[in-house]
């Protein structure tokens, strides 16, 4: 055997032996899939060429939009959906940073929340974990039903309008009789008052029905059942208690007040006096003049005729007027105790009240 024949056949073996070893070494990195892992590789070679692509959001609208995983979708379709609602650009260009990413197993089913201004690796990045999805919202003190349903439709993460909630909490609908016989609703009786006033996190395929019921609940939780049992010993319900709450959280600004602003309703009902409080003739003038809370005039402590104007009836309106919060709550079944029976805007515009035992003081006390 010649010299260069002995040094092709050494080469060769040489070269067939490092050729095994890469061979090897490649068939463990790839985890046994090398054709796989070949087309990830060159996917990634692909994609650092249209890094700008990734980087550039489908838009500029930043409003979160829902988006729903469905259980056995692929990443192609899901890439497709996003595409033909515009938080996508590229469909393709998406499932293959999934592929490079190794995120195209990871999507989870569930309900999302992207926006337009994000990018495609942002995207891509929420889709693999539901349990970050939820919907915040927030009701004020002093809003009527109406006024919670135009946040609900204020806020794009719900699937389902103000009108559609403003149907399960109107008057006429079948509540839960525990909750009615615990804060003694009225049968009949719509849920006015007893949305209760907090930051809620919710989950974002929450329906109508289960925000009411949560809204409920917490209402519950948040009032417990001292309330409730020191009510009964003054002789009102709960929700008579929430009647009266909801007049002192229109007429105070101020929770340090609202005990004596109480005071001067609940002196004006041991006597059997009108309450004549303003917050009771808007309620019943609906959005009529342009607002929920329309500026009134004395005229129309007359000429507003219906149940809940106070300058008309005794005693409380038939239901609230607003959703009341904690203080105004515990106001009104622990007052503080006064000999006032009026009260009206100081002239400072501090939004605190000055207050008079006759009405020639009251009078006295005008700007």
């Amino acid at each position: 055997m010649s010299r260069f024949f002995k040094g092709f056949l050494f080469f060769s073996v040489g070269l067939l032996f490092v050729g095994a070893v890469a061979g090897g070494f490649l068939f463990i990195l790839s985890g046994g899939d090398v054709l796989s892992f070949a087309r990830t590789a060159l996917l990634r070679v692909a994609l650092s060429a249209r890094q700008t692509d990734l980087d550039t959001p489908a838009g500029t609208n930043a409003e979160p939009q829902a988006f729903t995983i469905q259980p056995g979708d692929s990443p192609a379709a899901v890439a497709r959906r996003l595409r033909d609602a515009s938080l996508i650009l590229d469909a393709e260009l998406f499932v293959d940073y999934l592929q490079v990413s190794g995120l195209d197993r990871q999507l989870e089913a569930g309900t999302y929340f992207p926006r337009q201004t994000q990018t495609i690796p942002q995207i891509a990045a929420l889709l693999i974990d539901s349990a970050g999805s939820s919907i915040p919202f927030r009701i004020l003190e002093g809003l009527r039903l109406e006024e919670i349903a135009a946040l609900i439709d204020g806020n794009p993460l719900f699937t389902f309008s103000g009108q559609d909630f403003l149907n399960v909490v109107s008057a006429g609908n079948l509540f839960d009789p525990v909750f009615m016989e615990t804060v003694g609703l009225p049968a009949g009786a719509s849920l006015e008052g007893l949305l209760f006033p907090d930051a809620y996190v919710l989950p974002p395929t929450i329906t109508a029905v289960q925000l009411r019921d949560t809204i409920l609940a917490n209402f519950l939780q948040k009032t417990g059942s001292q309330l409730r049992v020191d009510a009964a010993a003054q002789g009102y319900s709960l929700y008579q208690m929430v009647i009266l709450a909801s007049i002192i959280e229109r007429e105070a600004v101020w929770d340090d007040e609202k005990p004596l602003i109480s005071s001067v309703y609940r002196n004006r009902l041991s006597i059997a006096m009108k309450l004549d409080a303003d917050p009771t003739v808007q309620y019943p003038l609906g959005n009529s003049r342009g607002s929920w809370w329309a500026r009134i005039t004395p005229a129309d402590y007359q000429a507003v005729i219906s149940p809940y104007n106070t300058y008309l009836n005794n005693g409380l309106p038939p239901g609230p007027i607003a959703s009341v919060g904690l203080p105004a709550l515990r106001a009104a079944v622990y007052p503080a105790q006064s000999d006032y029976y009026y009260f009206r805007a100081r002239c400072d515009g501090s939004n605190y009240h000055v207050f008079a035992t006759t009405f020639d003081e009251h009078l006295a006390n005008g700007c």
